[in-house]
Parts: structure tokens; C-alpha cells; sequence
């Protein structure tokens, strides 16, 4: 947890720097106006749509019609929520998370060899995949919101796994190897996820959510690099025949 604490403090220590700025809020912005287009042109279809669908038409069945028509406007505004957030996320991947990374890596991790793969390629793929994986993820499990507190506790879960996924895979990619990677994933897959849940939270509160995205690259940006700091402590790198390696220092 004191790993968590840091990375966001030092996220909102680097927001001190004043170009960083704009690129935070950039995705902010775009989402938001996504926001206020679905809301204006697609909310009340939306709700009419999920009426009509499993769970909302068991709970119709069973006689309780307020319950369904609750459940549809409250499955409308988070689905609204999630686009907007996905939008943000995909443009702070995407665009802005290599910037803020090569930004919070000279500023405040210079001691850290590159020796992985720069590659815009994958990490908008790896992007693009979670965002698919999580759409459909959170489809397969709405019929778990009928369970008590699922409802809310499943949202928070699945932008928690979207989040670790694509920004704890872009804050590594370009300065770890294929092992530390896996390393750093083994020791760590417990508070990745919990800066993941961590994040989501503050993606539910209304307009601050849609600045989580960028502030999710910031702090993935710091947990990783210190993780990986504390990984090669006692390591030497060296180049041999032009490949990065990492050994003992014996």
C-alpha cells in the first residue's frame, strides 16, 4: 500500500511541472464532450434498450417493474460513464502515455537503462485488446449485478483490470526486458491491481473520473519505474555484442 501512496504522490508532485498540464487534460476534454453526446443524443434509448433485455425483464416478471426500470437507468448512466472512460483511456494510452513517460523517466528515473522494446505498435494494440476484452467482460457479467452489491462492485473491478492492463504494459514495455516484466508482474500483480481498484474509485466521481485516465499514466509511470529501480539494485548494465543485459554484481 505505501508503494500506491508514492506513485500518486509523486503523480501529483510531477502535475507541478507545468507542461504536463496540458497533456492531462487533453483525453479529459475529448471524453467529456463524448460524455455529454451520449447523454444528450443516446441515454433515453439506452435505457429503453436495457429494459427490454435480461435481467431488467426477470425483474419485471417477478413483479417488481421500479426495480428493473432502476436497474436499466443505472446500467445507462455507468455504461455512458464507461464510454467516456474508455475514450479517455484509449487517448491517454495511446497519444499522451508515451509523452508523460519519457517525461517522468528524465525527470526522475535517469539512472534507468532502456532495454526494452519501443514500440507504439504494441502498446496501442495491447490498448485496443483490453478495451475489447473488458467490453466484452462487462457484458458476459451483467446478469451478476441481480446478486446483492455486484451491481456495483463488478464496474469497479473490470476498470480496475483495464487500467493495470494497459498502463502497467506501457510504463514498462520501453525501459524493462521480457523478464524483468514478468518479474515485476510475479511480485507485484496484488498492488498493480490495487492502484487499478485504487483508480477506479476516483473514476466514479462525475468530470474529476475523466482526468483518471492521464492520472492513471502518471501513476502506473511511477510504480512500475520504481519497481524496476528496485529490481536492478546490485545489477550492472552492460552492452555486450549491442544487446542489453542485465548481471550480478558480485
Amino acid at each position: 500500500m505505501t508503494d500506491i501512496v508514492l506513485a500518486l504522490g509523486r503523480s501529483l508532485r510531477t502535475l507541478g511541472r507545468g507542461r504536463v498540464w496540458l497533456l492531462f487534460f487533453g483525453p479529459a476534454v475529448v471524453a467529456l464532450l463524448v460524455w455529454i453526446a451520449l447523454m444528450v443524443f443516446g441515454l433515453e434509448s439506452l435505457i429503453a434498450s436495457l429494459i427490454e433485455q435480461p435481467p431488467m425483464t426477470w425483474l419485471a416478471a417477478w413483479g417488481v417493474p421500479w426495480l428493473a426500470k432502476l436497474g436499466a437507468v443505472l446500467g445507462g448512466w455507468l455504461l455512458i460513464l464507461a464510454a467516456a472512460f474508455v475514450t479517455a483511456m484509449l487517448l491517454a494510452a495511446i497519444f499522451v502515455m508515451p509523452l508523460l513517460l519519457d517525461h517522468v523517466a528524465l525527470a526522475d528515473y535517469p539512472e534507468l537503462a532502456r532495454l526494452g522494446k519501443d514500440s507504439m505498435v504494441a502498446g496501442a494494440w495491447n490498448s485496443v485488446a483490453a478495451v475489447l476484452l473488458y467490453i466484452v467482460g462487462s457484458l458476459l457479467t451483467l446478469p451478476l449485478w441481480l446478486i446483492p452489491g455486484l451491481g456495483l462492485l463488478l464496474p469497479i473491478l473490470w476498470m480496475a483490470w483495464l487500467t493495470r492492463r494497459t498502463f502497467a504494459f506501457d510504463a514498462l514495455t520501453v525501459h524493462a526486458t521480457d523478464q524483468e516484466w514478468r518479474e515485476l508482474r510475479r511480485q507485484d500483480s496484488l498492488p498493480l491491481l490495487l492502484l487499478g481498484v485504487t483508480l477506479a474509485l476516483l473514476a466514479h466521481i462525475p468530470l474529476l473520473g475523466l482526468l483518471t485516465p492521464t492520472l492513471a499514466a502518471l501513476a502506473y509511470s511511477h510504480f512500475c519505474l520504481e519497481g524496476l529501480r528496485r529490481l536492478r539494485q546490485g545489477a550492472l548494465v552492460a552492452v555486450i555484442n549491442e544487446q542489453p543485459q542485465i548481471e550480478e554484481v558480485k
